[in-house]
């Protein structure tokens, strides 16, 4: 038997492996993985370019708004009223400016900012690439926070606007926001024109977000357009002056003033009180910012029995001499009482407007169907917007015909239970100056706005007669009188309304026009809450006259024929003389009361 002897692998022949094998091995796995890398170059370079492409795009190219100017505002004589100025905005890259912490507060000293806020501010937008620092700087404040060289932070040019007039023509214009889009007024209404068009620009920035390269223009910026308006800045001027001492002198708590150019319907001037500085507008009470002539209403009183006459010569019932009773000063309608300041008696419908007498108006208005007095007041342009485009424009308020009852027709006869606007009232009082054509106002210059004729022009006329025997004694809108120029209006005065009544509290108005002979202007001035005196004749009509006075000889307007102005008697066949004398030669004087509803 054979026997094993033992031993271990170590003892026994190992094979070579062949080199020709190895070699082939290696080339194998080189060819792998260069078939590998061919395979990803051609995945990353062709199957995934576009992918790839905008990842790095994403990165560091970049669509960026190129900003242009907002159109400027030029008021009727080119003068100009809202501008747009050039500044700086200071922005940063929040991660980056974050990476260089040591750095913020230097920042911050320069900027004029909390540190603390600001280190607040980076944090939470530290995700983002992109966060508003400061804005609207002077050019050269922001240059100076640029040369401190903190990375992360760079700067962005934007338009900041200026409104050289300042309050005096707030209300009118409006003002835009940070971004210098409308927000109020003429800027929100003509937002569109004014804006323009951003243009976009892709660029190529670096990681700390600066610009590195322009790659191509996107779109091509736009500059707004420029705007004409019809205000005329030296008659705002006039009005706002006029206005702010008025309501000194009488602490009055707030008020509006609107002229018309007749011929045209343009607006030129509309100012209100209290008023706002559009430049700096932190901490502005909001009702301060209210353009109260067109979105704010009123009883308007006395300044509606114009148009109450115009409805009653309109009837045929009427004529300018007919006479009417007012005796004895009160009339009593259905349990209602209907009063004059004064028991004037016997008087005719051109006394009606002379001595503003409620108890008048209320007889006449008596004898006409409610739809044809509706139909008048409508026709004038009450109980709808005057379409001249203002942002918020209140229609005012005319109850519907058939919701009148006997007292509801007398009150609204005299200016009670509708409401106007100060605009409303003074397009009113233009289409009876423009021969009874009624022409929608406008803040354009040079727009057409086609008229309509609302009223004869033989009424217009005869009407307009009328109101000028308001601004001669014993009428008491005397203080409306200008020298040398036949002046035509109304005073009127009502109570404030509130919910179910009336407060204690009064408005005064006046509405007129000038030159009558060939009426250019018209204007309505409304004082709210004057304290003691309260009558229009006394409030509003002296800054009718003062204002308008200015108007005319800034428009170069001819003064009437002064020698006919005294000596002929007017067409209503009343006498009116230089010394306002009555028959037995003894002085007229001027009545400025009026009947206000307790």
């Amino acid at each position: 038997m054979r026997r094993w002897t033992g031993g271990n692998a170590m003892n026994e022949r190992v094979q070579p492996i062949n080199p020709r094998t190895r070699l082939y091995v290696v080339v194998a796995m080189l060819g792998l993985a260069s078939s590998a890398l061919v395979v990803r170059a051609v995945d990353l370079q062709v199957v995934r370019k576009d992918f790839y492409q905008e990842q790095g795009d994403a990165r560091y190219l970049r669509d960026l708004e190129i900003p242009v100017s907002r159109g400027t505002i030029f008021d009727r004589n080119g003068e100009p009223l809202a501008v747009s100025t050039p500044v700086e905005s200071i922005w940063a890259h929040p991660s980056t400016l974050l990476d260089h912490a040591d750095r913020l507060s230097e920042l911050a000293n320069a900027a004029g900012l909390d540190e603390d806020a600001l280190k607040q501010k980076l944090a939470v937008y530290s995700d983002k690439e992109f966060v508003y620092l400061k804005r609207h700087l002077n050019p050269d404040d922001a240059q100076a926070i640029l040369k401190l060289d903190i990375p992360g932070v760079a700067s962005q040019r934007e338009f900041r606007r200026y409104y050289p007039s300042g309050e005096v023509v707030a209300h009118v214009l409006g003002f835009t926001n940070i971004d210098d889009a409308g927000q109020e007024g003429l800027e929100l209404a003509f937002n569109q024109w004014l804006a323009g068009e951003k243009g976009v620009k892709r660029v190529i920035r670096d990681r700390l977000g600066h610009e590195v390269e322009n790659v191509e223009l996107v779109r091509e910026a736009r500059p707004g357009k420029d705007l004409t308006i019809s205000i005329d800045r030296r008659i705002q001027y006039l009005a706002y002056r006029e206005l702010k001492a008025a309501l000194a002198e009488h602490h009055a708590s707030s008020g509006s003033m609107v002229i018309l150019d007749v011929p045209t319907g343009e607006i030129l001037a509309m100012v209100n009180q209290p008023s706002f500085n559009p430049n700096a507008r932190a901490n502005i009470d909001p009702a301060y910012r209210r353009n109260r002539a067109v979105t704010d209403v009123v009883e308007p009183g006395s300044t509606m029995k114009a148009f109450t006459i115009s409805a009653a010569l309109e009837s045929g019932k009427w004529k300018a001499h007919t006479p009417i009773d007012t005796s004895p000063g009160t009339y009593t309608l259905y349990g209602h009482t209907i009063s004059d300041v004064h028991n004037k008696g016997l008087i005719d419908v051109t006394g009606v407007i002379t001595y503003s007498s409620n108890v008048g108006a209320a007889r006449i208005a008596g004898t006409m169907t409610r739809e044809h007095m509706y139909d008048v007041f409508h026709r004038f342009g009450f109980g709808e917007v005057t379409g001249c485009g203002f942002p918020g424009e209140s229609p005012g308020n005319l109850p519907i015909s058939k919701n009148w009852g006997p007292v509801e027709q007398a009150t609204i006869a005299y200016g009670y239970g509708l409401s106007v606007t100060p605009l409303q009232l003074a397009q009113g009082y233009a289409a009876l100056a423009n021969q009874g054509r009624l022409r929608s106002p406008t803040f354009v210059k040079g727009a057409q706005s086609p008229d309509r004729a609302v009223i004869d022009p033989q009424i217009a006329a005869s009407l307009n007669t009328m109101l000028e025997t308001v601004v001669h004694p014993p009428g008491g809108g005397i203080k409306a009188s200008i020298t040398n120029y036949r002046v035509a209006g109304k005073t009127g005065t009502s109570r404030t309304a509130i919910g179910g009544g009336y407060q204690k509290k009064y408005i005064s108005l006046f509405a007129g026009m000038v030159p009558v002979s060939a009426p250019r202007l018209v204007g309505v001035v409304v004082i709210h809450d004057p304290q003691g005196v309260y009558y229009g004749a006394l409030v509003s009509a002296p800054v009718f006259g003062k204002v308008m006075e200015g108007a005319l000889r800034l428009l170069d307007v001819p003064p009437d024929d002064v020698q006919n102005w005294y000596t002929a008697a007017p067409e209503s066949g009343r006498t009116l003389n230089a010394a306002h004398q009555a028959p037995g030669g003894t002085a007229v004087e001027p009545d400025f009361s009026e009947g206000v509803p307790e």
